[in-house]
């Protein structure tokens, strides 16, 4: 991959480096590199490039920074898109730009929204119209955009919009706004038709070209799931459960996502480690020996701090972001399926946006990424019955079987018992706390009789909608715990009690809420009584805590 540039080094202002330091970002991708300081130059630009090497940033940042304050409320900037799903996807982005940009609105206008709304929001002003070309012209038409004021143009996958036959919209558009703007152009082809628009509305236009070889990977199974929103983490939790990976690879997109991400698979119970840039070298090297050593079977780490990382055997990559390059996608998940072994890749998407980003990232790679419904609490508890007798037939074959076991069964035989219901009774109390109820508080993942996720059409390419059947959720006891922020308790601490005295194991401990003098937390119902009886009056961080069973949320 080529060498990127750290956006500090760009020519623009701090209130932007800020934003885009907040949202996890240090190095700009290729097109962002190369195109930024050239659209703020004012020229014209042509931008080849293929969709996810982050171009909302390659013109939004400029964009932003060319806003003309002494113009409040004038419209300066129009951004067409090809659908309203990428519009709303740019609006999002753009807003987390200009977080630091006092004054600029930002206004996305799409078809199948009302349009009423949108009059209302385009009477407060709007700086920057982000639009699809039906719907920027119907505005047009009843006078609620005005681009007379307009300084910038900007054409988001032209080739997408010239294809689905918005031509004579781009160029009615175009023939309408001032005749001196900026015009800047991004396509992931160039066609005829597109060089016959640059030809027509562009002066002596800058072609910036990124063009990558296409990778195909056909040792690695890819799949992936669609989450409910704010659903992720218990996903990935249920994954790791039913895959079991002996090594495995969780790839965030900022390295805050790493470090909450991290806290809370902890705080479950997994044995996890966190890798980012900001890590001095002795923690990152304390992190990789023991990942390297299998003394832990997780690693969560951003895409820049996980680079140079060798690492065999990795079973499984999971993607918890979509990844901001699509390419990026392929260094992730290449680190599994090495020298010829079989690997796999699982990513997380919510949403319809996220959807059409697995469709770009499989016609980059060539390949199809599969969707796949969660695993059930019965699917986990046959993988994980299969995994103990794969276990137990090990040790029968090393003979690994210690005479005290032996003696334990022969006494039960003697008295009259099946060796079977021996071996049955030992298992029991081995799994005494990996219940259906204590693998998983969270079987409503699926949730609601109505709830929808996307499957691909006939010609698998689209999404459409299905439905879900609902499953129950596990009751929980909510306790409260006289600990609290001013003891300096975090998460883990508590976990980390209840799972030690109660010998709960720390992944079915539900909701945690740590507040300033005291604590709440969740286990199943079934186990209530074990927890007040074990945890009340155990020490969390040297003080003594006093655990009460809480009243029931109003």
């Amino acid at each position: 991959m080529t060498q990127n540039t750290d956006f500090a080094t760009l020519p623009i202002s701090d209130e932007i480096k800020r934003a885009v330091e907040e949202m996890g970002f240090k190095e700009a991708t290729v097109i962002q590199s190369r195109s930024i300081p050239v659209i703020l130059s004012g020229r014209d630009v042509i931008g080849h490039s293929q969709t996810g090497t982050g171009k909302t940033a390659a013109f939004g940042i400029p964009a932003l920074e060319k806003v003309d304050a002494s113009k409040r409320g004038l419209t300066q900037v129009l951004i067409l898109c090809p659908t309203r799903e990428l519009a709303m996807q740019s609006s999002e982005e753009m807003h987390k730009f200009a977080k630091y940009k006092a004054g600029i609105r930002i206004v996305p206008v799409y078809g199948g929204a009302s349009i009423e709304n949108q009059i209302r929001a385009l009477k407060r002003g709007a700086e920057i119209i982000i639009g699809t070309p039906g719907r920027v012209m119907d505005h047009m038409r009843r006078k609620t955009i005005k681009l007379a004021d307009l300084s910038m143009v900007i054409l988001d996958e032209a080739d997408e919009m010239l294809n689905m036959g918005f031509r004579e919209d781009i160029e009615t558009i175009l023939e309408d706004v001032p005749a001196d703007r900026q015009t800047v152009l991004f396509s992931a082809t160039m066609s005829n038709d597109i060089m016959a628009i640059t030809t027509e509305y562009q002066t002596e236009p800058v072609l910036v070209k990124v063009v990558r070889k296409e990778m195909t990977l056909p040792n690695i199974s890819q799949f992936f799931y669609d989450v409910p929103k704010g659903r992720k983490l218990d996903v990935l939790a249920r994954l790791l459960d039913f895959h079991d990976p002996q090594r495995a690879m969780v790839f965030c997109n900022t390295k805050k996502m790493v470090d909450e991400l991290l806290e809370a698979l902890r705080a479950r119970g997994f044995a996890a480690e966190g890798l980012h840039g900001d890590m001095k070298q002795a923690a990152r090297t304390s992190v990789m020996d023991s990942y390297k050593r299998g003394r832990v079977a997780i690693l969560i780490a951003t895409d820049v701090a996980a680079r140079g990382i060798d690492v065999d055997n990795v079973d499984v990559v999971f993607n918890y972001d979509l990844p901001s390059d699509t390419e990026y996608y392929v260094h992730r998940i290449g680190r599994t399926g090495r020298a010829g072994k079989e690997g796999m890749s699982i990513t997380l998407v919510s949403g319809r946006n996220q959807l059409y980003g697995i469709r770009d990232v499989e016609r980059f790679t060539k390949s199809t990424i599969q969707m796949n419904t969660i695993p059930s609490l019965h699917e986990i508890e046959e993988a994980k019955g299969r995994k103990l007798v794969r276990e137990m037939r090990g040790l029968i074959e090393q003979g690994a079987l210690l005479d005290k076991h032996r003696k334990a069964v022969a006494a039960l035989v003697q008295d009259g018992f099946d060796p079977i219901d021996a071996a049955c009774a030992a298992l029991k109390m081995l799994q005494a706390f990996e219940t259906d109820a204590q693998i998983d508080a969270s079987e409503d993942i699926i949730k609601a009789d109505h709830k929808r996720v996307y499957d691909r059409d006939d010609r698998g390419g689209k999404f459409k909608k299905k439905a879900v059947d609902r499953r129950p959720s596990v009751p929980m006891a909510r306790f409260s715990i006289s600990v609290g922020k001013k003891d300096k308790v975090g998460a883990n601490h508590i976990v980390g009690a209840v799972a030690g005295e109660s010998g709960l194991p720390g992944k079915v401990i539900g909701n945690i809420d740590i507040r300033d003098n005291h604590s709440f937390f969740e286990v199943p119902k079934d186990f209530a009584d074990d927890v007040l009886r074990s945890v009340n009056g155990c020490r969390i961080r040297g003080k003594r805590a006093v655990v009460e069973l809480a009243k029931p949320k109003k």
